[in-house]
């Protein structure tokens, strides 16, 4: 009984000594496969969406496969949602994530999150040209679509005295606005952006200075220190080489404040 159990002892031993030890050889495994597996948005347009021939397209894909490039191997997109990215990544269905993530201190703990931050967000809103609004200021007194629950609704309305008028999904929160229930809708600016790239908002607008900016982290899996390395310095490159602020201009964007900032940063530091 004493062998059995002390057996058992070794086995659990080695288990919990080679898992750290298996997840941080992801680039050895990753060479030996030859193929980089990237989790990235396939809805979510420009960063990550299907185009005709229902191919993965956009910013983020076009990230991914610059690191595929990097490593010398071939490169297969996963879609993910933001329910399931993290699991995807713990689970190793997928190396790397890429999939317009917020870097929050809870995410930390599931999953390990590169820096510097790639990309950010903020909040803005969607409202018709004619409704004339010019600032945050315009707000008060006026009703704002938002969606329930959202992080910022509060201090929006604490801050410029909007009037919430709240939905669940974004599909209610467009016909309320094209149906001049609320004077815009606030929401993340990058989903914004890419609203104002479809004829369907050829008479709407993204007039204000987006505020409550959050960065994006792209991610490995815990332990993973050689390919959290690479793609620390990866992410340097990118922002070095104003490769974010190319892919903007790619898929019909505007420079964002955070990819001139951080071109500007990271060229000042050669």
């Amino acid at each position: 009984m004493f062998r059995l159990i002390h057996l058992g002892l070794i086995a659990v031993f080695a288990t919990v000594v080679a898992a750290p030890a298996s997840a941080q050889n992801a680039l050895e495994d990753i060479k030996k496969r030859g193929t980089l597996i990237v989790g990235v948005k396939a809805d979510y347009k420009p960063y990550g969406f299907r185009d005709p021939s229902g191919a993965i397209v956009g910013i983020e894909p076009d990230l991914a496969a610059d690191v595929a490039k990097r490593l010398g191997v071939k490169l297969e997109l996963v879609p993910v949602v933001s329910s399931n990215r993290m699991q995807f990544l713990e689970q190793g269905k997928i190396d790397l994530m890429i999939a317009t993530m917020n870097d929050k201190p809870d995410r930390r703990k599931v999953v390990y999150i590169v820096e510097p931050s790639y990309y950010s967000s903020g909040v803005n809103i969607l409202t018709p040209k004619a409704a004339k609004l010019k600032e945050w200021a315009n707000l008060k007194g006026k009703k704002v679509c938002m969606i329930q629950g959202a992080w910022y609704n509060k201090q929006i309305q604490q801050d410029y005295g909007a009037e919430i008028v709240a939905f669940k999904g974004t599909a209610e929160v467009y016909s309320a606005l094209k149906g001049n229930d609320c004077v815009g809708f606030a929401y993340d600016d990058t989903l914004v952006m890419a609203n104002l790239l479809e004829p369907e908002w050829k008479d709407y607008e993204m007039p204000f200075k987006t505020i409550l900016d959050d960065p994006w982290g792209l991610a490995v899996k815990l332990g993973e220190e050689s390919f959290y390395k690479m793609m620390s310095n990866t992410v340097a490159d990118w922002h070095r080489s104003g490769l974010l602020m190319q892919l903007e201009k790619k898929y019909g964007l505007g420079n964002t404040a955070f990819a001139v900032k951080m071109n500007a940063d990271y060229k000042a530091k050669k």
